[in-house]
């Protein structure tokens, strides 16, 4: 009774009391033979949903929903009143009463529309052939020193969260929380990345409550096959699980997704030893000052990201007691990330030739430009618009052009800068914040054109990936032999 209903953004809980609600307020207009009937049948209602609620988790959207219920009760239960105690009941004029009947009505109705407007994400369905596990690993990096903080002996820690083709799952297997391994580490994770855009944490309070499809710890699917490796760093701020919809997506495809959460730069990273390590990377407002300090983060990124790979490689060769151990193909490998993720990406390509392809997910590239990208690249961006940053696009065409590999540059129409991670399934569906795509077919996008790409790139499918990567926008074919 607690699990969204997928387009209508509420609960069947939360439901009957928006409809208690509403009888209760649309009661006083009602013929006097029913009146009283649906008066009570709506009051017992309201008030069984709401003790319900309170027991189960109570949303703040439900709040204007009870307050018009709760200024319409008086004016429904007098007349009732007046009538058991043998008073004439007395209604008031409609004339009267309508002002205060379109305000409660109001007021309910502003519950669903703040639903709608900040949801329970509602995760599509995975559309390859195998189920989704995940898990959470930690590794500390011995050979570098943790560059964030003062101590001399600290050295660098980062979290993994792995999505990889599973077994079929017993019915009613729980699945995984979005956000974190328990609801804690997940709501700890909500309000660090409600404030760093300024947003009260109450206003996305169900999102940590939303469940993924993959299953915590699920074995892995059977077989001798081996998976290939796609590694994904998060944008500025964001977490490792800022692409959930998008790692599934791949998994059950038959890929090992690796998602990293970067300490002091993810907006909240919970460690394994309980300790929360919050960000402390943000920008001046100087743009030189600014640009300087991106170049930074983004080496510790793609350093860290060469870090996991090296860490998976020896998972998979069994050095660690492990179930994906012998089914990683840590000869393909993919390494991808969203806006600074993109720009550590290709770096981390740059530095190391152990990574096959690169895919850019709306990345603006930092750091050195040189030596040449040597590995085929799929650069996602959003579409272009006057706010659009005007080095942007000549600088990641640059990055492409030198590049010794055929690479795409795809504009999808639509697409913003987070069209290409979860928020249009938990954020208001503005153009401007997460595009036009709409909630249901921003994953899918993001997902169907990356898998073009990986198809290609690391499982060598016959097919022209233009072909296809074209009909989802403005297409640029970056090939080798063109360049003089």
């Amino acid at each position: 009774m607690t699990e969204i209903i997928a387009g209508l953004y509420v609960s069947p809980l939360e439901m009957l009391a928006v409809l208690g609600a509403v009888a209760l307020v649309m009661a006083r207009w009602l013929p006097a033979a029913v009146r009283p009937r649906v008066t009570i049948a709506a009051g017992a209602v309201l008030v069984l949903s709401g003790i319900v609620l309170s027991a189960v988790g109570f949303r703040w959207q439900m709040v204007p929903v009870l307050a018009g219920a709760a200024v319409a009760l008086p004016f429904a239960l007098s007349p009732l009143l007046r009538r058991r105690t043998g008073r004439p009941a007395r209604r008031a004029r409609w004339w009267l009463a309508l002002p205060g009947t379109v305000a409660c009505a109001g007021l309910i109705a502003a519950g669903p529309v703040a639903a709608w407007a900040f949801p329970v994400p509602v995760f599509p369905e995975p559309s390859g052939r195998f189920p989704v596990g995940t898990r959470v690993v930690q590794w500390t990096d011995p050979h570098r020193p943790e560059g964030f903080t003062a101590d001399p002996h600290d050295r660098r820690t980062v979290v993994v969260q792995l999505w990889y083709p599973a077994q079929n799952s017993p019915a009613g297997a729980q699945r995984a929380r979005y956000l974190g391994r328990t609801e804690h580490e997940a709501r700890t994770v909500a309000d660090a990345l409600a404030g760093q855009v300024g947003l009260p944490g109450f206003l996305v309070d169900g999102v940590p409550s939303a469940r993924t499809h993959a299953v915590f710890d699920a074995p892995v699917a059977g077989g001798a096959g081996r998976f290939p490796v796609v590694l994904f760093s998060p944008g500025s701020g964001g977490v490792r699980t800022q692409n959930t919809a998008w790692a599934e997506d791949l998994a059950s495809h038959g890929y090992v997704v690796a998602a990293l959460d970067h300490p002091y730069d993810s907006a909240a990273v919970v460690l394994a030893d309980g300790r929360t390590i919050r960000s402390r990377t943000s920008s001046t407002g100087d743009r030189a000052k600014d640009d300087d300090l991106a170049v930074g983060w983004t080496a510790v990124r793609a350093a860290d990201l060469s870090f996991v790979l090296t860490r998976l490689d020896r998972l998979d060769r069994g050095e660690t007691t492990d179930p994906l151990t012998g089914r990683l193909d840590t000869g393909r490998v993919a390494v991808t990330g969203h806006s600074m993720g993109g720009a550590a990406a290709l770096q981390a390509a740059r530095q190391d030739r152990r990574f096959d392809a690169v895919i850019d997910l709306d990345g603006y590239p930092h750091g050195p430009a040189s030596p040449p990208l040597r590995r085929p690249v799929l650069a996602l961006t959003a579409a272009i618009t006057p706010e659009t940053d005007p080095r942007y696009l000549p600088r990641l065409a640059k990055a492409l052009e030198a590049g010794t590999e055929t690479s795409y540059r795809l504009t999808i129409p639509g697409a913003a800068h987070l069209t290409f991670m979860d928020g249009p399934l938990y954020l208001p569906p503005v153009p401007s914040i997460t595009g036009s795509l709409g909630r249901a077919r921003s994953p899918r996008v993001v997902a169907a054109t990356t898998l073009v790409f990986l198809e290609a790139t690391l499982r060598h499918k016959p097919g022209d990936p233009a072909a296809v990567l074209s009909t989802y926008g403005d297409l640029s074919v970056l090939h080798p032999e063109s360049r003089r």
